[in-house]
């Protein structure tokens, strides 16, 4: 029939075969406050004409949004300007940074 979903495919979760592999570290962490352990992500949100990247800074404690910043590229300007931002509003600075291995 020919039928096929429309949706945006950026395909921003293909690892490098070539990178490194590097083992979960904060399995077995215990986090106990605020600013122990930051986490950052990015996604793709759908728009009429195309798609933007958000990326998010969020506190792993409390599951506050800390940061975030959109971008029409995925490049590291984009989350280097979330974790600015943060960094700015939440006048700290995490004990450990966590993000997925793509990042």
């Amino acid at each position: 029939m020919g039928m096929q979903a429309i949706y945006c495919q950026p395909r921003t979760s293909i690892p490098n075969k070539a990178h490194q592999k590097y083992p979960y570290l904060l399995r077995k962490l215990k986090i106990t406050y605020s600013n122990q352990v930051w986490y950052t992500d990015i996604t793709y949100v759908p728009m009429p004409q195309g798609h933007v990247y958000l990326c998010c800074i969020l506190d792993w404690y409390s599951r506050k949004v800390l940061g975030w910043e959109i971008s029409n590229t995925m490049d590291a300007s984009l989350c280097q300007k979330a974790l600015l931002i943060a960094i700015k509003h939440s006048k700290a600075l995490p004990k450990i940074l966590n993000t997925d291995q793509g990042s």
